[in-house]
């Protein structure tokens, strides 16, 4: 069993970036991995995110209690049940101080302190409860690397944040994917007490079709109904999915059980999840969750082209439709 924190490829992060940056480079994402100007850390929702430096040092407080209790709960909390995890924690920080290790170097280091523990769940441990990062090459495009982990705040040369306050995250997230719901920001955050942050914030109120109240910033637009909505090829465990609790505003529910939570990347038509797509040596295969119109089908190659010139522009690769 692999550590639960969950990892997303790069290629994931930068197909992210692309479906929603103009003239996104993934070498200038790969330069800025490189130099520790982006980070990669386990964070919300307790898998491992991208972030910019000032969000990194400002996490760990706010989503501590959080991947305390998934590491509780999970196979790895249990096989560590009875030890102090506060002193494992400690003694894996000790170890990094040395030199940079991966979960599995962890463990084993850690196994020789506690040897009737398997060495898995003690690296884990570590690196639920200790503010850490992966440095590079992981996460660089073009480049392989396994994930070593490091002090977050010792790697970066200044000081881990203190305030648990989660004011600023729900802020971010509702200018992300407002207007939503508390139930949609804990979805996303995996974070507690966000009734009483949205209480205490100054926010836009609505009321969608089913009576729930929904939580905007003040400024923020609300494009009109027919706004058109290009193709977009996501990659996998993408936000646009996961960003919500009521996840039909972007996913059919016939069309669920296809896509959600798992290792698959989705195609967005008009703004819903339309499809799912591979690529392979010879380009983009797109299979449709259901027939495409012509002329979506005509906009999805297009946008696949675009993709392929701005990614893998050495490649001569082609985008295939395979319609149901």
């Amino acid at each position: 069993m692999d550590p639960p924190i969950y990892a997303p490829t790069f290629l994931a992060g930068a197909l992210g970036l692309w479906s929603r940056v103009a003239g996104f480079d993934p070498h200038d994402l790969a330069r800025r991995v490189a130099e520790l100007s982006l980070v990669r850390m386990p964070s919300l929702r307790a898998t491992i995110h991208l972030t910019t430096v000032e969000d990194a040092l400002a996490l760990p407080p706010i989503v501590a209690p959080l991947h305390r209790r998934v590491f509780k709960g999970s196979e790895y909390g249990r096989d560590l049940a009875g030890l102090d995890l506060d002193e494992v924690v400690a003694a894996g920080v000790e170890l990094l101080r040395d030199r940079p290790l991966t979960v599995t170097e962890l463990g084993r280091e850690l196994a020789g302190r506690y040897p009737d523990r398997k060495p898995t769940p003690l690296g884990a441990a570590v690196q639920y409860g200790a503010p850490l990062l992966q440095l590079p090459p992981r996460g660089v495009w073009g480049e392989t690397g396994r994930a070593r982990l490091a002090e977050l705040g010792r790697t970066l040369g200044r000081p881990v944040g203190t305030d648990t306050s989660a004011d600023w995250l729900v802020l971010r997230y509702l200018r992300a994917f407002g207007p939503a719901s508390t139930a949609d920001v804990r979805a996303f955050t995996g974070v507690g007490g966000i009734r009483e942050v949205v209480e205490r914030l100054d926010l836009r109120r609505f009321v969608d079709e089913r009576g729930r109240t929904l939580y905007d910033v003040p400024d923020g637009p609300l494009p009109d109904p027919d706004t058109p909505a290009p193709p977009r090829f996501l990659g996998e465990f993408d936000n646009a999915l996961l960003g919500h609790d009521a996840r039909t505003r972007v996913l059919d529910t016939e069309h669920r059980s296809h896509v959600l939570l798992k290792p698959v990347r989705p195609l967005l038509v008009d703004g819903m999840a339309a499809g799912l797509w591979t690529s392979g040596p010879d380009g983009l295969v797109v299979r449709p969750l259901a027939p495409l119109a012509d002329a979506d089908a005509a906009e999805v190659v297009a946008e696949g082209e675009r993709m392929l010139a701005a990614l893998w522009p050495e490649a001569e690769r082609t985008v295939r439709v395979e319609q149901p």
